[in-house]
C-alpha cells in the first residue's frame, strides 16, 4: 500500500511513500562572514565570501528544485522549501555578520548541512563547532574556499603582511624562502580537517578562487541529492 506506482513505473527502484515529516530532507547552509573571507589577492577576481555565498545559495536553489527544504544556520527564518523563504535567507545571508564558525543548531532528521569557509581557525575549535551536529545525525560538508595566493604565496622580497580587520603584522625580508615552511603548515592543517570529518562521517573539499565554480557545484550536488532521493 506504501509504494508509489506511478513513480516506480517510471524508475528501475521502488518508491515508498512516507510522511513529510519522516521522510523530507533538509538543507542547512552556512557560509562564513569573518573579515578573513573579504580577501582577494591579484590571481583571482572574486573574494572568498562572494564565492562561498554563491556556492552555498546556489545549492540552496538546486534543493528547493528538488522539493526539499531549506534553512541558514543562525537566520531568524525557519527551513522550507518556497522560492519566498529562500529568498529572504539569501538577502540575510548576503547582509549578515558574524563569527568566523557557526553555532549548533538543532536539525531534524534527515537533515544536511553545508558549511563554506575558509576555515583557518584552530582544529580543536572547528571540530567544537561541528561535532555536536554529527552527533545530533547530521550529515555534513565542509568545503574550505580560498584565495591562491593562500596556496601558492606568489610573493618575492620585503614583503609586510598584515591580519585583516586585526593587529597582528609581520614583515618579511625575502619571502620567497617561506613558500616550503608555508605549504607544509598549510598541508598540516588540511590534513587534520580531513582526520576530523573523516571521524565524524562528513566530507571535506577544497575549492580556489581562481577555479570555476561549476565543477565544485556539480560534486556537491552529487554529494547531497543522495539524501533527497529515497
Amino acid at each position: 500500500q506504501r509504494i508509489d506506482w506511478h513513480k516506480s513505473a517510471r524508475s528501475d527502484r521502488v518508491f515508498i511513500r512516507e510522511n513529510e515529516w519522516e521522510a523530507a530532507n533538509t538543507l542547512w547552509l552556512w557560509s562564513s562572514p569573518d573579515a578573513s573571507m573579504t580577501f582577494r589577492s591579484h590571481l583571482a577576481k572574486t573574494t572568498k565570501r562572494d564565492r562561498a555565498e554563491l556556492v552555498s545559495l546556489a545549492l540552496g536553489v538546486l534543493a528547493v528544485r528538488a522539493h526539499e527544504r531549506v534553512g541558514a544556520i543562525g537566520s531568524p527564518y525557519g527551513p522550507d522549501h518556497s522560492r519566498t523563504n529562500l529568498i529572504r535567507i539569501a538577502e540575510w545571508v548576503l547582509q549578515h555578520e558574524g563569527p568566523s564558525l557557526p553555532a549548533f543548531t538543532r536539525m531534524p532528521r534527515f537533515s544536511s548541512a553545508l558549511l563554506v569557509g575558509d576555515f583557518f581557525d584552530r582544529p580543536s575549535d572547528i571540530a567544537s563547532a561541528i561535532t555536536p551536529m554529527a552527533e545530533a545525525g547530521v550529515t555534513g560538508h565542509l568545503v574550505q574556499v580560498v584565495d591562491p595566493a593562500e596556496e601558492t604565496l606568489p610573493y618575492a622580497g620585503r614583503v609586510e603582511f598584515q591580519e585583516v580587520a586585526g593587529p597582528l603584522k609581520f614583515l618579511s625580508s625575502k619571502t620567497e624562502t617561506l613558500r616550503g615552511a608555508f605549504a607544509e603548515k598549510l598541508e598540516a592543517h588540511r590534513a587534520q580537517l580531513r582526520e576530523l570529518c573523516q571521524s565524524i562521517g562528513w566530507t571535506f573539499t577544497i575549492h580556489r578562487t581562481d577555479e570555476p565554480p561549476a565543477r565544485l557545484l556539480l560534486m556537491l550536488h552529487n554529494l547531497i541529492a543522495g539524501t533527497w532521493v529515497r
